[in-house]
């Protein structure tokens, strides 16, 4: 078992997809992540994607929940923000995503928190930062694609900008998210000192294009960041990028430019020397995609493999899955969930002395843990019944 973080509390109040994952992944790592919902159940218990459900679970619930007790509280409810700041109270970590300000107006913001916990490590997630201009705007993946650039960098030339086709901000942000808070958890453990960790969409969203912004930032800036046919980036020199074969497509990296036209068969006269696969990369790449595509996917494989040239088929999610790297990774599991149907989850992708960590606890029903935590906090039967009277807490949903 992968405990690393065991005797780690969080206090999880996060909604959608960053927040979630994030503290999943210490989650992952034997952290007790308490995750709060209110008794209708966070935004990932209600949309998921792609239209489906496990027995009622949404796919966004399965994507980031696992290994996390779940706790519901309604926070309108003075008993239920009594029982927020005892928690707060046990925990070395309280992480949340609402937007900048909302805690405050509860008692269980930044400031709150730490009279409550000195050490505590705040961790905040928001679409735009804790202030400036866009704080109160509305913070989602594809928004923050499009203002960050990603968007535009990822369309094309001939066809316009175009999103990623995956919440790759979110998922981006939510590994910077995990890795802020193991920074502060560090710095707890050699000076018993508290810390507050900031992680935006649009802060992670420009991360996530570092490569690009430093040569745009410290070069020639073009007058279009969009990918210059089949060349996958406008930074990158030919051949670089994704070219249509007979029957797919093909993936040519890093390499000499020289040497594929060589593999190729190209007329010696018309071939470009490798000193300028960046200037002419468009005649490059237009010599070099119709070379391509009268070869069969594997007829390119087995030409490019025998002169060291890399390259890689492109794979639907089909190929992948059946794919003998990723089976020899596990980095699919399958797991029996909540509801007792099977489920299959994107495994933690980190292995430690060469351990994978385990699921211990599948995304759970909601409120499935209310009456443990708070016996853990001291509440008796009679408590209990009072606060389920008031509204204050929810039972374990058995639709959720």
């Amino acid at each position: 078992m992968v405990d690393l973080l065991k005797g780690i509390r969080v206090l999880s109040l996060n909604h959608f997809l960053m927040g979630p994952v994030g503290v999943q992944f210490l989650a992952d790592l034997g952290a007790d992540v308490i995750a709060v919902e209110p008794p209708g159940g966070a935004f990932q218990r209600k949309w998921g994607g792609a239209d489906k459900r496990v027995d009622g679970q949404s796919m966004l619930l399965l994507t980031g929940n696992r290994n996390k007790r779940s706790l519901t509280l309604d926070l309108k409810k003075p008993e239920a923000v009594v029982i927020a700041r005892q928690l707060i109270a046990k925990s070395d970590v309280i992480a949340e995503n609402f937007r900048p300000g909302v805690l405050d107006k509860l008692g269980l913001g930044y400031e709150d928190a730490k009279k409550i916990n000195p050490q505590i490590i705040y961790a905040a997630a928001s679409g735009y930062g804790p202030d400036g201009p866009y704080v109160n705007r509305p913070g989602q993946d594809l928004l923050i694609q499009a203002l960050s650039g990603l968007a535009m960098i990822t369309g094309s030339r001939e066809q316009g900008p175009r999103a990623v086709g995956v919440s790759a901000i979110d998922h981006h942000g939510a590994a910077l998210f995990a890795a802020g808070i193991l920074a502060a958890l560090v710095r707890k453990a050699r000076t018993g000192q508290g810390c507050r960790v900031d992680v935006s969409l649009l802060s992670a969203a420009l991360d996530l294009q570092m490569e690009s912004f430093t040569c745009y930032l410290n070069g020639q800036r073009p007058d279009d960041v969009r990918q210059p046919g089949p060349v996958a980036g406008w930074y990158y020199g030919a051949p670089y990028g994704i070219y249509a074969t007979r029957d797919g497509h093909i993936a040519i990296s890093l390499g000499s430019l020289e040497a594929l036209s060589d593999a190729l068969g190209l007329p010696v006269d018309q071939r470009i020397p490798d000193e300028e696969a960046y200037r002419r990369r468009d005649e490059a790449s237009a010599m070099i995609a119709p070379s391509v595509a009268k070869r069969t996917t594997t007829e390119c494989i087995a030409l490019f493999e025998a002169r060291g040239i890399w390259h890689a088929a492109v794979n639907d999610y089909a190929d992948v899955v059946a794919d003998p790297q990723i089976a020899h990774n596990r980095n699919f599991q399958v797991v029996t969930g909540a509801t007792g149907t099977p489920i299959t989850l994107v495994s933690h992708p980190v292995r430690y002395d060469g351990e994978q960590p385990d699921v211990r606890l599948p995304p759970q029903k909601l409120g499935a843990q209310t009456e443990e935590i708070l016996k853990e906090l001291g509440y008796d039967a009679r408590k209990l019944k009072h606060l389920y009277d008031m509204g204050a807490i929810g039972a374990a949903d058995s639709h959720h």
